[in-house]
């Protein structure tokens, strides 16, 4: 889980190639390789008229943050380089992100999938129920008043939650991303969330995907953990609400603060990216 860029490709022009018939979202040249790629926003079909190979970019929904609790996991990122694809009208889902949850231990992101391959929602934060992190793609961040437990991330796809520190004034970890583990509470600040994957993926251009969300820390004068690559930060003080991670990134939610109508932030949507050669 150590890429940072996507540039090449196994699929060379002419052989075994899939070919999608759906209007492009965009085109490029790589070297002296021509690309066309289609980008999913949420759920749909891409139509094959010649079975062959493929790449693939799934990212999940992102967990959403924890009631004073930890950030929600990054969306779990699948790369699939040459997979497979029949000539058929292949169903797409898209993961929508953990929907917020007052006063409760955050929820799961939904998975994004095609053709038999997934990228894995991102796990809950823990809340002060107390609850643990959720496992997900990434794991949720562990909430302090708790027993500090964070969610595992999956293999490959994500890492684990920052854990809760259980003295006071009890912050919350950061949910993880899919390059790092989610920061670990200090003091009276709330771990950031785990760095997402930056690259250029099978579009030609920059994108960012699946941070994880920042942790909280419930009294006042407390500092919300920041985040990246999509996710949300944590609260700030007693501020009622985390920060949802951004549409289509796969971003994890940030922890609430402490406020009977505080919730944690929603994670952000997924996306699947389908590219072929031209």
């Amino acid at each position: 889980m150590a890429l940072s860029s996507f540039s090449g490709s196994g699929l060379t022009g002419g052989v075994s190639n899939a070919n999608f018939t759906d209007t492009a979202t965009g085109t490029y040249t790589s070297g002296s390789v021509d690309y066309k790629y289609l980008t999913l926003t949420a759920d749909g079909t891409v139509t094959i008229d010649s079975a062959g190979f493929a790449d693939v970019l799934l990212v999940g929904g992102g967990g959403s943050g924890g009631y004073t609790g930890g950030g929600g996991g990054g969306g779990g990122v699948a790369l699939i380089t040459d997979a497979y694809f029949s000539v058929a009208t292949h169903v797409v889902t898209v993961g929508a992100g953990g929907a917020n949850n007052d006063n409760n231990v955050g929820n799961n992101g939904i998975s994004s999938s095609v053709a038999g391959y997934s990228g894995i929602g991102g796990g809950g934060g823990g809340s002060n129920g107390p609850a643990d992190g959720l496992n997900g793609g990434s794991g949720g961040g562990g909430q302090g008043a708790g027993t500090g437990a964070a969610g595992s991330g999956s293999t490959g796809q994500g890492y684990a939650g920052g854990t809760g520190s259980t003295t006071s004034p009890d912050p919350s970890g950061g949910g993880g991303g899919y390059s790092s583990v989610g920061g670990d509470s200090a003091g009276s600040t709330g771990g950031a969330g785990g760095t997402g994957l930056i690259g250029n993926l099978l579009t030609g251009s920059a994108q960012s995907y699946a941070g994880g969300g920042g942790g909280t820390a419930y009294f006042a004068g407390s500092t919300g953990g920041t985040a990246t690559e999509g996710g949300g930060a944590g609260a700030t003080g007693q501020a009622p609400d985390g920060a949802d991670g951004t549409a289509n990134t796969g971003g994890g939610g940030g922890g609430s603060g402490y406020s009977s109508s505080g919730a944690g932030g929603a994670g952000g949507s997924g996306i699947v990216i389908i590219r072929v050669v031209v």
